[in-house]
């Protein structure tokens, strides 16, 4: 009986074990095939805008001429946009997740909340734009400026700042929280010198990634009145006289890389869509750059806080 049973495990474990063999081999494969589906995509995105992917596409502002159009006004009005975002976004996002995560009492409030930001992360982005739209174009009266936008996309992306807050501090061991309550320390000294450093890696990954998503929407902002063509720049946010800032950039009409490259993929001249094609590459380019500037930071705080 006994030698009958070990068989019987025996069997058992290596089905287990060439199961397991066979989802990873099937995952693997999977990645792989995404992989080289965006690789296809983007070298097709290289080979259409090759032609334009030069210094003076970056320095020229929009033109009705496709030879002379540059993206410019876009990719500051995408930097300047990002700016509100990320100064509305990171410290709304990171300050309710502390609360949530280490503060509210546990119970049928605090799950409701937890529905509802997750439900949140998921509403089409197109309805922020409407949001916005109703309550801070028109509302507020703060017009088809990049402030407007900004805060459009701070809502968008600020469901996806407190749920990776709170998984990342989900991920930090209690019984540092333990120690730390027992020396004597209050719960706000725990927060800030235990809790959050150890969190810190993938909160700042999942504020990046929620960026970077940010950078690359266009419905919200088309829907609060973005330009598609626009000749000039905001004025610069740093002045020469004190205070030496300058807040005029902030109510100032814009553009955003998206934009451009809808504005030009829906002219039927094929030099535009060479342009956009070519748009789209620093686009992805600036995805790839904030996601491995996301992994950069992550793998740096991880060497800072085990040594």
């Amino acid at each position: 009986m006994g030698g009958s049973r070990n068989s019987r495990g025996k069997i058992l474990h290596r089905g287990e074990h060439w199961r397991d063999i066979g989802f990873e081999a099937l995952g693997l494969l999977i990645m792989l095939v995404i992989l080289l589906v965006l690789a296809a995509l983007f070298v097709q995105l290289w080979i259409d805008g090759a032609q334009r992917l030069n210094l003076d596409f970056l320095r020229q502002f929009p033109s009705r001429h496709a030879d002379q159009a540059g993206i410019l006004a876009a990719w500051v009005g995408s930097v300047l946009v990002l700016l509100v975002t990320a100064g509305a976004a990171v410290p709304l996002g990171v300050a309710a997740g502390i609360y949530l995560e280490e503060y509210a009492a546990r119970g049928r409030w605090s799950a409701l909340l937890e529905v509802s930001i997750g439900n949140l992360a998921g509403v089409p982005s197109i309805v922020y734009g409407l949001l916005a739209l109703g309550l801070l174009v028109q509302g507020l009266h703060l017009g088809q400026s990049v402030l407007s936008a900004g805060l459009t996309l701070a809502m968008l992306i600020l469901p996806m700042v407190i749920v990776s807050t709170r998984e990342a501090l989900r991920t930090v061991p209690q019984a540092l929280r333990e120690a730390s309550f027992g020396l004597g320390a209050s719960r706000w000294q725990t927060v800030w010198h235990h809790s959050l450093p150890q969190a810190t890696p993938g909160i700042l990954t999942g504020v990046i990634l929620g960026l970077s998503r940010a950078i690359g929407e266009t419905a919200p902002v088309i829907v609060i009145g973005a330009l598609s063509f626009i000749a000039f720049l905001p004025p610069s946010p740093v002045s020469s006289s004190l205070p030496f800032l300058n807040f005029d950039w902030l109510y100032s009409p814009f553009t955003v890389l998206p934009i451009q490259v809808f504005h030009w993929i829906s002219r039927p001249n094929p030099e535009f869509h060479a342009n956009a094609a070519a748009a789209g590459v620093i686009l992805v380019l600036l995805n790839v750059a904030m996601n491995g500037v996301a992994l950069w930071v992550r793998q740096r705080a991880r060497k800072r806080q085990f040594g």
